[in-house]
């Protein structure tokens, strides 16, 4: 059973948010601004043990990987900002490339969306636009080749695994897939075991666009039936939805035809970024959130076999979301505890 958790690496600034959201902009800025918008809204979270960090200081992903590994996490899976060549905010996992360390596994998620205002409730002005077609197809996955090689990188059955966000915006899937595994194997390495991310899309079998699983993306797709009584002093766009409904949702859900990967939610609040546009959940607990992991590692033991006993966490330090792992002062290590509780 290997437990991999969501990574977001925009913890250090890069020059494409400075000039969209101001100097030294990083995802703690938005966090550390946050205030609660009604009586029992938790806002702001603030970060304990590992304080206000940047990603460039090599003690700090160290720190990460221990406190992850010590909580029987397996690894981190980077989400991956590739346009047509060009990259963004490429140094932590570039840093962890190089340097060898830490020495913790990994994998990546191509975030394939072009980047618009409407990231932080803004309108839909274009600050780095994606373009798929198939000679980003073949750059994109020869580019990942040195990844591929590295000994950390996850691997099921022996294939590199990678995921994509967003796979409902590659003009041809089955093309895309096609020229990623015929790369690879012109390379020398076997074809990568990919990945469909069940984000904004509807669900489909990933094998009829030639991928060869999914996964699961709590926080996204809710359904009506866990939407949450509004406060009389709520703003109308907010929409509220209840942790432990969710949750139970989520652990009743049936597997489908095809092979898909469960993944879970410590929480979720995205009022630091989209303010009174937000989506956010109320009454999550460490306990109810053990409660769905324990859950999922039972139904993957029996739903999937060897390498394939995977189950993901959305996510390992999404602050702006309000879905991480890593301790804050209200619950300190309250989640990563019953992590290792449930895994246990």
């Amino acid at each position: 059973m290997r437990l991999i958790a969501f990574y977001l690496p925009q913890f250090h600034p890069i020059p494409e948010n400075d000039r969209a959201w101001g100097k030294g902009f990083t995802e703690w800025t938005n966090v550390a601004r946050a205030r609660p918008l009604f009586r029992e809204h938790e806002q702001p979270r603030l970060p304990a043990d590992l304080g206000f960090y940047d990603l460039r200081v090599p003690e700090v992903r160290e720190a990460q990987a221990e406190l992850a590994r010590a909580h029987g996490i397996h690894g981190f899976c980077y989400y991956h900002y590739w346009f047509d060549g060009r990259r963004l905010l490429e140094r932590p996992l570039d840093e962890v490339l190089a340097s060898g360390k830490p020495e913790f596994p990994f994998c990546v998620c191509w975030a394939n969306e072009s980047w618009t205002r409407r990231w932080d409730g803004g309108n839909d002005e274009m600050i780095v636009e994606q373009r798929h077609g198939p000679d980003d197809d073949r750059a994109f996955i020869e580019s990942l080749m040195p990844m591929f090689r590295d000994e950390r990188y996850i691997r099921v059955n022996g294939r590199a695994l990678l995921l994509v966000y967003r796979v409902d915006l590659f003009p041809d899937p089955p093309r895309t897939a096609g020229i990623w595994r015929e790369a690879a194997r012109k390379a020398g390495l076997e074809e990568p075991y990919l990945v469909t991310v069940e984000s904004f899309a509807n669900a489909a079998d990933p094998r009829s666009i030639g991928f060869d699983a999914a996964v699961e993306f709590p926080g996204h797709q809710i359904p009506s039936t866990v939407q949450h009584k509004l406060p009389r002093d709520f703003e109308p766009k907010i929409r509220v939805f209840g942790y432990p409904q969710y949750a139970d949702f989520m652990m009743d859900r049936s597997a489908p035809a095809y092979k898909r990967f469960r993944a879970i939610l410590p929480s979720w609040d995205n009022t630091p970024r989209m303010g009174a546009n937000a989506n956010l959940f109320i009454n999550a607990s460490p306990e109810k959130y053990r409660q769905w992991l324990e859950r999922s590692v039972a139904l993957t033991r029996k739903e999937h076999a060897g390498d394939e006993q995977l189950v993901f966490v959305n996510a390992w330090n999404e602050w702006g979301e309000g879905c991480y792992l890593e301790p804050d002062q209200k619950h300190g290590h309250a989640y990563l505890e019953a992590t290792r509780a449930a895994l246990e």
